[in-house]
């Protein structure tokens, strides 16, 4: 019975959940497992087929578990997952040395699987940016999806910024496409106050994932830093943190950076 609940969890996770509930209502009109064959087509074209294959198998061995029962637990298990996805799942991203305790993600693979997963909208923020040439591959194939890609970043020192590398420039350059942003002068501090910095580094796609992490856009901080940071699938925190950085726009906080000049 263990292995037949393991399965539906599995297939819970799987499957979309009209895919399931497909599933689930054709098993309800069978007699026994014995017909289990007449289910295959309402699992679709797309679903592995070993997943399947192993629950008609752990469903024989439990046989005495009724049709009923076997397509309440799958409804069950896909509502789970449904809810699992709302709430979001956190997944801890270290680039450094290993202890063995935490496992360890490179930051440029985390950076690039965000990326690579936009669809439509993607916002990367960061304090400079460059030598990173994965991720401006990886850039380059967003725009080859028609991926609209906005990226905030620190202004350089000759125009009011606290960096020497013109990060602004060399990304323009390099991605002409792209719309790129720079917190509006004006708006760094109050009078008499010493102004701020983009100091901020994450990366949104779609509202959906979420990369918030302390590295930059560098090749020292894709490879060779001690680089800490947190992955974030499904709920709120992604829609959130795109919206947050959509109204900095709209209230022109940030302000786009002209294609006629560099800024």
């Amino acid at each position: 019975m263990d292995d037949l609940l393991a399965v539906i969890a599995e297939l819970g996770l799987e499957l979309h959940p009209d895919r399931i509930s497909t599933v689930a209502s054709k098993i309800e009109t069978l007699g026994s497992v014995e017909q289990f064959a007449l289910t295959r087509s309402s699992f679709g074209p797309n679903a592995d087929k070993k997943l399947v294959g192993r629950l008609n198998q752990a469903w024989r061995i439990s046989k005495d578990t009724s049709p009923g029962d076997v397509a309440f637990a799958l409804r069950g298990a896909s509502a789970a997952a449904v809810l699992r996805e709302n709430r979001g799942a956190v997944e801890l991203v270290w680039t450094g040395p290993s202890t063995g305790l935490v496992p360890v993600r490179h930051t440029e693979q985390v950076l690039c699987e965000v990326i690579e997963a936009a669809k439509r909208r993607l916002f990367l923020v960061s304090f400079v940016a460059y030598e990173v040439d994965s991720i401006i591959r990886a850039l380059r194939g967003a725009i080859g999806r028609q991926v609209q890609i906005e990226v905030l970043l620190e202004s350089s020192d000759k125009h009011g910024g606290k960096v020497t590398h013109d990060s602004v420039k060399a990304m323009k350059s390099i991605l002409p496409s792209i719309d790129i942003y720079v917190w509006s002068s004006d708006k760094k501090s109050l009078p008499g106050q010493l102004s701020g910095a983009v100091h901020a580094k994450c990366a949104v796609a779609d509202g959906e994932l979420a990369f918030i992490t302390s590295a930059n856009l560098t090749s020292a901080a894709m490879e060779r830093n001690m680089e800490l940071g947190v992955l974030v699938k499904g709920g709120e925190l992604p829609f959130e943190l795109h919206r947050h950085l959509e109204a900095l726009i709209s209230t022109k906080v940030v302000e786009k950076v002209n294609e006629d000049n560099d800024e």
